[in-house]
């Protein structure tokens, strides 16, 4: 089997970074801004976040205001305008967004202090740029032009305003029905330092918890020059929700942490054994002792009081029973942060250099079909793409 060691350039002239105290950043965006870890625990990187689909059942439109609600009860304004305070309030919180086309759209509505602050949260690295498109693409039926088309749309709007500290560090697909080694490469050479997705097909997620190789170096393009199509990969280990009863968003239904001894539904002895206990799980399919888990879903935090009410109370209590010989430490974190520690871990990878396609998550449960259903759109926008390309080139001849 071919192996690699995780290398990452901007990874290591990081390296000689002071760390935080008490799970706070060391200060500065990126890297910089990445908390504390506990060397020789389990430390787990809770990701606070959102997937907002930029056009599903509803408009995007009608997601952005929260319209139709008979259909989804779905607003993205009120995402944003709900976590912002919230990562105000405390500089250990993190966020991380991924939706420009919905960001970009909340901004245009802002107030010049509003956006002061988010700049500030921003260079801070609390609230943080994830993947970075006007949208997430499908990576099966769309054609390298629009998807570099879309994704620089996104890029151009965070560099213009929130400069270096607004570049998205790591790509984010957490729900494309399966995915491309072309789409891989051109995120390596797009200059992220790592992938995380969260779709794949059952039985290969099977196969990869029982080999610990969720996570692996995708050498994404057999024409470039070793290791300019190489990207780290990760597999998310529950697509890209939280783990079972642990959700708590208001279009959740799981129980919330009831910290009070005098009540009868007392229930922290309980969950923080739960939580340990999924930690160990989950640490056995990787090979690191840092795991990650995603603590959002679609259009999450529409109230973000109640998701960091019981996130902060789940971090105190877990990490409270370390003084009872628990070695599980849980913290605020992203998807960059987490990249980070592996790479400091120093571990070597094993090697990918196909797809991930096609996805199944279940017996004879193919997501296939979109391959060939809306032909008549799909021609739409590949026409439409030939002919923006032609303009573009006619206005940089003449």
């Amino acid at each position: 089997m071919l192996c690699v060691r995780l290398l990452l350039l901007p990874l290591c002239l990081l390296s000689t970074l002071p760390p935080g105290v008490n799970g706070e950043a060391a200060g500065g965006c990126g890297y910089q801004a990445c908390p504390a870890v506990k060397p020789g625990m389990l430390n787990v990187h809770l990701v606070p976040h959102t997937h907002d689909d930029v056009g599903w059942l509803k408009t995007v439109d009608q997601y952005y205001y929260g319209g139709h609600t008979d259909i989804q009860r779905a607003g993205v304004q009120y995402i944003l305008d709900s976590v912002i305070p919230q990562l105000q309030a405390d500089p250990a919180k993190r966020f991380i967004y991924v939706e420009v086309a919905f960001f970009h759209l909340w901004w245009q509505h802002q107030s010049d202090s509003m956006k002061t602050l988010v700049k500030q949260l921003v260079s801070e690295g609390r609230l943080e740029f994830v993947n970075g498109g006007w949208c997430m693409n499908d990576e099966a039926t769309t054609h390298y032009n629009s998807i570099i088309d879309q994704m620089t749309l996104g890029f151009q709007f965070l560099n213009d305003t929130f400069g270096e500290c607004g570049r998205p560090r790591v790509a984010w697909h957490i729900d494309p029905f399966g995915h491309s080694r072309e789409q891989a490469s051109l995120f390596a050479q797009m200059g992220f330092d790592g992938f995380f997705f969260g779709r794949l097909d059952y039985q290969d997620k099977q196969n990869r918890e029982n080999l610990k190789e969720m996570e692996q170096v995708w050498r994404a393009s057999a024409n470039l020059p070793k290791p300019n199509g190489d990207l780290f990969t990760g597999v998310l280990p529950n697509g890209y929700n939280p783990p079972s009863k642990l959700c708590w968003d208001v279009l959740c239904s799981d129980e919330p942490i009831k910290d009070d001894k005098d009540m009868d539904e007392y229930n922290v002895d309980e969950i923080v054994s739960y939580f340990i206990q999924t930690a160990h799980q989950q640490a056995k399919h990787y090979r690191a002792n840092h795991i990650i888990m995603t603590m959002g879903s679609d259009f999450h935090f529409q109230n973000a009081d109640m998701w960091y009410t019981n996130l902060d109370k789940l971090i105190k209590y877990v990490n409270a029973a370390q003084n009872n010989g628990s070695d599980v430490n849980v913290l605020y974190s992203t998807p960059s942060c987490y990249l980070y520690e592996l790479n400091k871990a120093n571990l070597t990878w094993s090697v990918k250099a196909d797809d991930f396609f096609p996805y199944a998550d279940g017996a004879h449960q193919f997501w296939t079909g979109y391959f060939t259903s809306r032909p008549a759109f799909k021609r739409y926008e590949r026409l439409s793409n030939n002919l923006l390309q032609v303009s573009r080139a006619a206005i940089h001849r003449f």
